[in-house]
């Protein structure tokens, strides 16, 4: 990491105070937990089609299993990223965090404004009556009932109608960002913001991949992440390929002086 751009991005951010933060998996990967496309990720595992809906809808057992074992860290803790923007938000820097990340982990950190853009594996729903069962509560059904995805709280014909689903969007799915509203909000945050940060995030998947565009002309776009991405060589733009962690920590620092 260049000394001089960390201090580059201590300077943008000692000034800013309505930061947005997008966030992916390589700031939980620093929680021991897995990502989804590297070389240990989950999709080395098992294919993507796994955590489709279709695969859900044909397989729900299977897909409630590979879940429960991939997908829900009820034990995982926030690293120093994670607190350290939940204490840049408590300090009003922070305006806004965007994750990707299904874990839960930001707010368990102290984070209050986070939009989990793909849905969360805190709980699940049933896709007739809507009734919400805490993830908790779905593995003590996996663990004692046949048909445990299945909502016994209404009744409709077709049993698949009234699967119970985690509040995760797979593929085929659209969550509740994904909604012509859901999106105005989040394009409206990211155009307010003065400052755009980037932690552990390819940004190549789309939807979510698009966001820093919509920054406004000459707004800074900081990007902490392992690997490279799109918007690397985008103007007013920094990128710092280190532990997040670390690198947040040492700003942290730097701000603070």
């Amino acid at each position: 990491m260049e000394k001089h751009t960390i201090q580059t991005c201590a300077g943008v951010l000692r000034e800013a105070n309505n930061i947005v933060v997008l966030t992916g998996a390589g700031i939980s990967t620093e929680s021991g937990i897995k990502d989804f496309r590297s070389r240990s990720g989950i999709y080395k595992l098992a294919p993507e089609y796994i955590l489709s809906l279709d695969y859900f809808y044909k397989h729900p057992k299977e897909f409630y299993q590979f879940a429960m074992g991939n997908l829900y860290h009820p034990h995982a803790a926030p690293n120093k990223g994670h607190e350290i923007l939940a204490k840049w938000e408590k300090e009003g820097k922070v305006s806004q965090i965007i994750t990707q990340n299904i874990d839960g982990l930001h707010q368990k950190a102290g984070s209050n404004r986070v939009i989990e853009f793909h849905g969360t594996m805190k709980k699940a729903s049933c896709l007739n009556c809507g009734k919400s069962y805490p993830t908790e509560e779905m593995v003590h059904r996996l663990e004692t009932m046949v048909e445990f995805y299945v909502c016994n709280h209404c009744e409709t014909k077709n049993k698949e109608n009234r699967y119970i689903k985690p509040d995760v969007v797979l593929f085929g799915d659209s969550g509740e960002w994904f909604s012509a509203d859901g999106f105005h909000t989040i394009l409206n945050l990211i155009a307010q913001a003065d400052c755009i940060l980037v932690l552990g995030t390819s940004l190549k998947v789309t939807p979510f991949s698009t966001f820093p565009q919509y920054r406004r002309p000459g707004i800074p776009l900081l990007i902490v992440n392992q690997g490279d991405t799109p918007f690397d060589f985008a103007q007013d733009t920094h990128v710092i390929r280190d532990s997040i962690g670390k690198t947040l920590s040492q700003i942290d620092v730097m701000i603070g002086n």
